[in-house]
């Protein structure tokens, strides 16, 4: 995603914040790097910022005719819905695990139709997809290790979609390039 385009795009820059601020909560409490905070402390947030504003986000890019971005924010916001009512349900490790993987699909789906919007764009969703496959994979193993693997990559791919919002909004960079008149470093 380049300046221009991330820049002109409202619907773009709104989806980017609310996945971004949505995955950071998710991921830090999902780390255990903050005494108290778990991931499930950032259900209300992926309810509602994370659920419902990305869906509407995601219909206004519809209807604006910006089928892929419409299709990602769409179905993110109703895995974040879903997510965020679900969590304190009582449901088994393996059905967490089992959610986590088939959301992880979408993700996938996401990273590999995101080819055309550049590395920047790629990088956000194949961050979700690496979070949640493993999140989902620590779930069914029961192993935390895994798990809080899972929330850091979770909270990088939040970092990076807030950055990319942020970016849109202050004219900052969100793809490398190189200065006229400078050449790449040799490869040894």
């Amino acid at each position: 995603m380049d300046n221009e385009v991330a820049a002109g795009n409202s619907t773009s820059t709104l989806g980017n914040l609310a996945l971004g601020l949505t995955l950071l909560a998710f991921g830090l409490g999902g780390t255990g790097a903050i005494d108290n905070v778990a991931a499930a402390d950032a259900a209300g947030l992926a309810t509602w910022v994370g659920g419902v504003a990305l869906f509407l986000v995601g219909l206004l890019a519809l209807r604006a005719g910006s089928t892929g971005e419409g299709t990602a924010y769409t179905a993110l916001g109703a895995f974040w819905f879903t997510w965020g009512t679900a969590v304190g349900g009582g449901a088994s490790a393996d059905a967490v695990g089992l959610f986590m993987l088939l959301w992880a699909l979408l993700a996938l789906t996401l990273t590999m139709a995101a080819s055309g919007s550049g590395l920047f764009g790629q990088g956000v969703y194949g961050l979700l997809f690496v979070g949640l496959l493993l999140l989902g994979i620590g779930a069914l193993a029961d192993n935390g290790g895994l798990g809080k693997a899972g929330g850091w990559v979770a909270a990088l791919a939040g970092l990076l979609a807030w950055y990319g919002a942020t970016a849109a909004v202050a004219g900052w960079p969100t793809a490398l390039r190189r200065s006229a008149g400078t050449s790449a470093p040799a490869a040894g």
